[in-house]
């Protein structure tokens, strides 16, 4: 993924201050896109696929920086965010890191910091982004398959041999081998240490059984 598909997102009241990021951003060859409110933002916030971040002022007029990650959280929001705050204000940075915040930082801070900040949050973007495509991969998959190949994925994943998954099941050991190639095909999986990862992963992402 090319910088110039990534899009930051500034959000910021001082135009000053967004226009020394905007600059600075642009240069390391960044798409940035400057706010100068909470609310305008929200107007034009169209989650979708690609990875970026969001730089974010704690402490604006009408609706804060605070506010609008809380929006962005209940809206499910994936991007990192990265606050900007002043000294007074790092009690509530601090707090929005544990809720899931990226970073924040302190002003005034010198340009390597706040590239090094970036850098790491569009590192996390982008492993969010792999893994929700893993995620969507494996789902796709899983709905492909028969309910008897279900069955007998189930019965692999558990570690279970082909006669026993045959006993099981009440059929022979050869249709479960037929089934069970059928079924390795459709998941993409070279070998069980794959199926088991993929499937192991997707539960884990999605939070319930596929």
């Amino acid at each position: 993924m090319t910088r110039t598909s990534i899009r930051i997102h500034i959000v910021d009241d001082d135009e000053a201050f967004r226009d020394s990021l905007l600059w600075l951003l642009e240069s390391h060859d960044y798409r940035v896109i400057c706010h100068d409110s909470a609310e305008g933002f929200l107007a034009g916030y169209q989650p979708g696929p690609g990875s970026g971040c969001l730089i974010l002022d704690i402490r604006m007029p009408g609706m804060s920086g605070l506010q609008l990650y809380e929006e962005l959280q209940a809206r499910g929001n994936a991007w990192p965010v990265i606050f900007i705050t002043g000294h007074g204000d790092v009690p509530m940075a601090v707090q929005a890191v544990k809720r899931g915040a990226h970073d924040f930082l302190e002003k005034p801070f010198n340009q390597e910091a706040l590239l090094a900040a970036v850098d790491s949050a569009l590192a996390t973007a982008e492993s969010v982004r792999q893994s929700e495509s893993g995620v969507q991969a494996c789902e796709a998959r899983l709905a492909t398959l028969t309910a008897r190949e279900r069955e007998v994925l189930e019965r692999v994943i558990e570690g279970k041999m082909n006669k026993v998954i045959a006993d099981d099941l009440g059929i022979s050991i050869k249709t479960v081998e037929a089934h069970r190639g059928k079924m390795m095909d459709k998941m993409g999986a070279r070998s069980i240490a794959d199926l088991v990862q993929a499937v192991v992963a997707y539960r884990q992402q999605k939070g319930r059984l596929p």
